[in-house]
């Protein structure tokens, strides 16, 4: 299926710039942790001058704490003298129950949706507002959202989102039904009273259908990841075209492989659940 649109997901502005006596007054590892905010998928690669500017810091400063990352290997300088993130990172983010212990738990059953399916398959948690992509499987279909891990989206678009946003704090959801919700087609959801009412029938039927919100070609179907004490963690989905798109039949694989990484997280389902 030809690529119709193409959604981008939003980029995060650059950090604020301090200026006069304040742009030095930060903490040290203030100053060290705005050296590593710079970065973003919008910029993977930067030089010394772009990461003393996106982190408000004099090029001295920015100099000296680049030198000291670079020597512990957070950041990477290569042959054109650009910045990258490092393999250290990389290293301790492996560490995170919620980054890549849960992605390669996940990946089995993410293989076996992808077999059921042959399509775009992609696990997710949250973070803040936010739905954050850890694993993505690329199908057949060309559907006009291209996710890589790491991207960002708001929850309210997509159906990783809204199986995260419904089983979040009541709190939480009524803050964020209240807020401003970014829009991408016609067809995003923006209504408060509407919004509402999707989550109560995620919560309902155990699984979030999004269609077209983020992309007029795409429907995503998704169901939540439960951990060991049954509280929801992750989202994982199926993506097709839209136009194809056999939601009944979808369902149930998207649940098995759902239930299977809870499972695999230690989540134990209720009795005649």
């Amino acid at each position: 299926m030809p690529m119709t649109s193409k959604a981008v997901p939003p980029t995060p502005p650059a950090p604020p710039v301090p200026s006069g006596p304040a742009k030095e007054a930060r903490s040290a590892p203030d100053r060290l942790l705005s050296v590593l905010g710079a970065f973003d998928l919008a910029h993977p690669a930067l030089c010394l001058t772009d990461i003393s500017r996106r982190a408000g810091l004099s090029l001295s400063t920015a100099h000296r704490l680049v030198n000291a990352l670079t020597e512990w290997g957070a950041l990477e300088r290569d042959d054109s003298g650009l910045y990258h993130i490092g393999l250290r990172l990389w290293e301790l983010a492996a560490l995170a129950p919620r980054g890549l212990a849960l992605r390669q738990l996940a990946l089995p059953h993410l293989e076996d949706l992808y077999e059921a399916t042959h399509e775009n398959v992609q696990l997710a948690v949250r973070d803040g507002a936010e739905v954050v992509y850890i694993e993505w499987l690329s199908g057949r279909s060309a559907v006009g959202v291209h996710i890589r891990v790491g991207a960002r989206w708001p929850l309210h678009a997509t159906g990783v989102g809204l199986a995260l946003l419904a089983h979040s704090d009541p709190e939480f959801q009524e803050e964020y039904c209240a807020g401003p919700l970014a829009v991408f087609t016609p067809y995003t959801v923006t209504e408060p009273a509407r919004l509402r009412r999707m989550l109560a029938e995620v919560r309902r039927t155990g699984v979030a259908v999004s269609s077209r919100q983020v992309t007029d070609d795409a429907l995503s179907v998704a169901a939540p990841v439960r951990g060991p004490g049954g509280s929801v963690v992750a989202a994982v989905s199926v993506v097709v075209p839209q136009a194809d798109a056999q939601v009944p039949v979808l369902v149930p694989a998207v649940r098995l492989a759902a239930r299977g990484i809870s499972r695999g997280l230690g989540w134990q389902p209720e009795k005649g659940a």
